[in-house]
């Protein structure tokens, strides 16, 4: 779709990006235009909904899974997707209406209703809405934060969810203006702070930079070779992560943003959509390259590092294999890239002694590696005894920790302590973390109670809203 009206629109995101600038500043606007946010407002309001954990976490995890080559990958759908924000942008801000209250309801769900006249589509894409408010923008951004404090800080989880729900509470029972007014304050701060703490570990690792560049661009339509503990991955493999932690990254094209931009002070719809071609650019462009550059520059997307294993990404295979043979390597990359590959998942009886492996022809995959130095714990203590492992999967339930690649959040906290902040990088990347998700839980709430507006009338939105807070 991106490249359908890259083609028809002749490139608007080239040939307009300084326009939008412009219009962003405001260099267009005209007194008593309808609205109730300015450009920038409408801007930081839809990239605190898309800045969140794909920006951290998520280019991580597209490096993990894909290599460079998935970075290049991510940078296609944001060039694209520039202009998917432009049209749906446009469409929901010509669209748009005027609730009983006096503020803008815009979205999708008014394109299809009066644009295509299929208002049941519209009230299919509003439920959706408010559906994904909950299973994308509240719930997952609660844990990820709750999750990264705990790792981090020690912070008992129950006490980050007690505490933020309130301040979610004050930021959206507040109103649309107060939603709005959050965004504007916070979204430039975080994404100054993680900047410069980014650049920070960039310049400390400059020599390895355009090496990484090259190795993004000329592994692009090949997949990425396997470097260090990372075992490789294809063509088909590396373009599908990229594309896809791009889409979940920027969002273009899913009809969320177009939400926040439709209550842009102006009449002229086509200028909105200037103004949302700048955001898969900052969301994706700017700060996932930079995200990117942090963790391939330092090195740690190769290196393996200690860390508790995961039952999901734990893999058992009979035989022992090695990283320095060149043949284990062929063969892990097919089995690990769903190739014709000759290995075969584990079923059998292990016998521990004080958490390690007395014997046995087999091999322990974690996270799409080698895993080296296992040990096995029970209680926090090591093991002694036997265990099962049935088809490649451990059925008791012991911890198991050893020296794996590691991935997501993990990969780029472990990045940026490799710069100038040292161990404090960890803890920036946890505050980003915090901001990120907290203020995409609050564009999600926006969203949400918009599409409640439109299917149920404003007398919906406070118990909306008050689900909402407890949901998180």
């Amino acid at each position: 779709t991106g490249i359908f009206f890259t083609i028809y629109l002749k490139a608007p995101q080239i040939f307009y990006f300084r326009h939008a600038w412009r219009v962003l500043r405001g260099t267009y606007d005209k007194p008593g235009a309808t609205g109730d946010a300015s450009h920038f407002q409408a801007l930081t309001t839809a990239i605190s909904g898309t800045v969140g954990t794909g920006n951290i976490g998520g280019v991580a995890f597209a490096i993990f899974l894909g290599g460079p080559a998935a970075l290049f990958w991510m940078w296609m759908t944001a060039f694209f997707g520039m202009t998917t924000k432009f049209v749906e942008v446009t469409l929901s801000h010509k669209y748009r209406d005027v609730d009983d209250e006096g503020y803008i309801v815009g979205g999708p769900m008014f394109v299809m209703e009066k644009g295509l006249n299929l208002k049941w589509l519209g009230v299919i894409f509003a439920i959706a809405t408010v559906v994904s408010s909950f299973g994308s923008g509240n719930m997952p951004q609660s844990n990820n934060i709750a999750v990264g404090l705990q790792g981090t800080f020690g912070i008992p989880e129950w006490m980050t969810g007690g505490v933020l729900a309130l301040l979610l509470a004050v930021v959206i029972l507040g109103g649309v203006k107060r939603i709005i007014k959050v965004a504007e304050k916070i979204v430039p701060t975080m994404a100054i702070l993680y900047f410069v703490t980014g650049l920070a570990v960039v310049f400390a690792n400059i020599e390895n930079v355009w090496p990484s560049l090259v190795n993004v661009v000329s592994d692009a339509f090949t997949g990425s070779a396997a470097v260090g503990g990372f075992l490789g991955a294809t063509f088909a493999y590396a373009f599908n992560k990229g594309v896809g932690r791009g889409l979940y990254s920027n969002e273009a094209g899913q009809g969320s943003a177009p939400i926040a931009h439709a209550a842009a002070r102006t009449d002229q719809p086509v200028s909105e959509g200037m103004v949302s071609i700048l955001e898969p650019f900052i969301d994706t462009i700017i700060i996932c390259i930079l995200t990117g550059l942090v963790i391939l520059s330092s090195g740690v997307w190769t290196g393996k590092l200690q860390n508790d294993f995961q039952s999901f990404d734990m893999e058992f295979i009979s035989g022992t294999y090695t990283e320095d043979s060149d043949d284990d390597r062929a063969d892990l990359y097919a089995h690990l890239n769903f190739g014709d590959s000759s290995i075969e998942a584990l079923t059998g009886e292990l016998e521990v002694r004080d958490g390690m492996v007395l014997r046995g022809d087999f091999t322990l995959l974690h996270n799409r590696s080698i895993a080296e130095e296992v040990q096995y714990f029970d209680g926090g203590l090591p093991y002694s005894g036997s265990l099962q492992v049935v088809d490649g999967k451990l059925q008791d339930a012991v911890t198991v920790r050893g020296k794996s690649l590691i991935h997501s959040v993990d990969l780029t906290s472990e990045a940026f302590t490799r710069g100038a902040f040292g161990d404090y990088g960890k803890y920036i990347v946890a505050i980003g973390l915090v901001l990120f998700a907290f203020t995409t839980a609050v564009a999600w709430s926006y969203y949400g109670d918009r599409a409640m507006t439109y299917l149920f009338g404003t007398g919906s939105v406070l118990p909306y809203r008050v689900l909402y807070v407890i949901g998180f």
